[in-house]
């Protein structure tokens, strides 16, 4: 398959102009990885109710990548988690700060979204402390709950990765680029004959229409070499759910694609940090596919291989620039919304359901029963929840967070609204939210999966529309840094001898 890659990627391969006197000081940047790896038996995350691990694929990771420029620190942390809490990335912060000096607001902390990961509930601390016996009793012993030694390990296995990252830094060369991959991940709301928008209807169904929504194929990807050449370590940006599901615990497809990569440039330790895009909506099936899906394994390297592949092709086609010219800068926005309240006609229904054996009302039903009483308790202490948007520049990249599984058309509409010629969209950041669909999927075409009020879903509509924005606003309040133009070329002098002749018959 040919490379695609855009025209601003091509133009990032070649070096920055030589450092003038009064430049910026010189980019530093340093990477590091710890272990997070739950334990046999611990709960498995991902759905709504009771799992467990039996068994271990492959190790989950924190990643940490931090750059300063003499003047900024800013660190880049991906969690091979399901997503991460905001009590838990404030905790985090303060504990970076007090070890290493970087601030709150420049620590950006992303979950890969690993449906395969260690146990992390919904809630926060207090939400349920004075809910019924009722709901205690749905929440604790029928739901996913974090696992408090897990959790505090979580905590400072994020702290130590920041913190050895920022003790590795060393001069560095940056690049950035965009590769494409649009074989793997597929919009998984599909437009159906009645007019309705229904999430995985299943592959052969004859009253699909077709697909609801987008995908976004860029594969974003910033390299960091040391003065020697040597590759310290990689940010990669790609937008589709980790739910391959390899068997047992597992990065998912992050594993494959850092395998990938590490494979490619012969470095077996090589740190790669990957921030997951916007892809509430997008995942690795197809439901307009031809053929069966691949089995769990396969469709794990499938996926992870491909995207690694890509952010190898792309390292090859973009050049270091000198350290000297690449700003660091971060913007954060942090404000509350509201959530949408279960009608009072619902909330007695589903009190009535859940007191009953699932099996007896289905076992959908009751699961939804079940989310509507949560979130009826929810209501009553946290009537509205804190969102965080944060930018942070790295030269002529901008990463955009939100903390939400969000809809894909979303991170599109932040890369058209951005100045920057990079610009990298990251959901599940600083904190979650749960499924924020565009404003269209809650209208008379819309529906789905992802439009349903859960306590772990639930804000208000707008809710989407006002991160874009917000994200757009604080990205374009910064200066991105240059891109690397290639050298011109050399001035004409003749033909090559050798080519500049008429055809030859005889």
């Amino acid at each position: 398959m040919p490379i695609a890659i855009s025209a601003a990627a091509i133009l990032a391969t070649s070096a920055f102009a030589q450092k003038p006197a009064d430049a910026p000081a010189t980019l530093k940047a340093g990477f590091a990885e710890r272990d997070i790896t739950p334990d046999i038996g611990m709960e498995a995350p991902g759905g709504y109710g009771k799992s467990y691990h039996r068994a271990f694929h492959d190790p989950c990771k924190v990643r940490a990548a931090v750059f300063a420029d003499g003047k900024q620190r800013v660190a880049l942390v991906g969690v091979d988690i399901l997503f991460v809490t905001r009590s838990l990335v404030k905790d985090a912060r303060a504990e970076i700060q007090k070890r290493c000096g970087i601030t709150p607001e420049c620590v950006l902390v992303g979950a890969s979204h690993s449906h395969s990961s260690g146990p992390i509930g919904m809630g926060e601390p207090g939400d349920f402390d004075n809910a019924s016996p009722l709901v205690k009793d749905l929440v604790y012993n029928k739901s996913i709950v974090s696992d408090p030694g897990y959790t505090l390990r979580l905590k400072r296995q994020i702290v130590e990765a920041v913190a050895a990252a920022n003790d590795m830094r060393a001069e560095a060369k940056l690049a950035v680029g965009y590769g494409h991959e649009d074989k793997v991940a597929f919009n998984r709301r599909l437009r159906m004959k009645n007019g309705l928008s229904f999430s995985h209807p299943g592959v052969g169904n004859p009253d699909i229409v077709g697909y609801a929504g987008p995908t976004d194929p860029q594969v974003g990807v910033v390299g960091a070499w040391d003065a020697k050449g040597n590759l310290l370590g990689v940010v990669v940006n790609y937008a589709c759910h980790a739910t391959t599901a390899p068997g047992g615990i597992s990065a998912n497809w992050v594993w494959a694609m850092e395998q990938t990569l590490r494979g490619a440039t012969g470095n077996a330790a090589l740190p790669v940090v990957f921030m997951q895009g916007p892809c509430g909506d997008v995942t690795q099936v197809d439901n307009l596919a031809k053929f069966q899906n691949p089995a769990p394994e396969e469709w794990c390297q499938i996926v992870g291989g491909r995207v690694g592949a890509e952010a190898f092709k792309t390292l090859l086609l973009i050049r270091r620039g000198a350290s000297g010219d690449v700003p660091l800068d971060v913007r954060q926005k942090v404000w509350n919304i509201k959530r949408r309240a279960p009608s009072p006609e619902k909330v007695k229904k589903a009190l009535e359901l859940v007191q009953k054996d699932p099996k007896e009302v289905g076992a959908t039903e009751w699961t939804f029963a079940k989310e509507t009483v949560l979130l009826d308790s929810l209501m009553k202490v946290r009537p509205e929840v804190e969102v965080e948007v944060q930018a942070v520049q790295v030269g002529p990249a901008v990463f955009v967070t939100n903390p939400a599984e969000y809809f894909v058309q979303y991170g599109l509409d932040i890369k058209k609204g951005s100045k920057f010629p990079f610009t990298f969209p990251v959901e599940l950041a600083n904190g979650v939210v749960g499924y924020v669909p565009t404003e269209q999927a809650f209208g008379p075409h819309g529906g789905g999966y992802e439009t349903r009020l859960s306590s772990y879903s639930n804000l208000e509509i707008t809710a989407g529309r006002q991160m874009a924005n917000t994200g757009i606003e604080l990205a374009n309040q910064m200066t991105p840094g240059p891109v690397p133009q290639p050298p011109p070329p050399l001035p004409f002098k003749a033909p090559w001898g050798y080519g500049a002749v008429p055809p030859e018959l005889e």
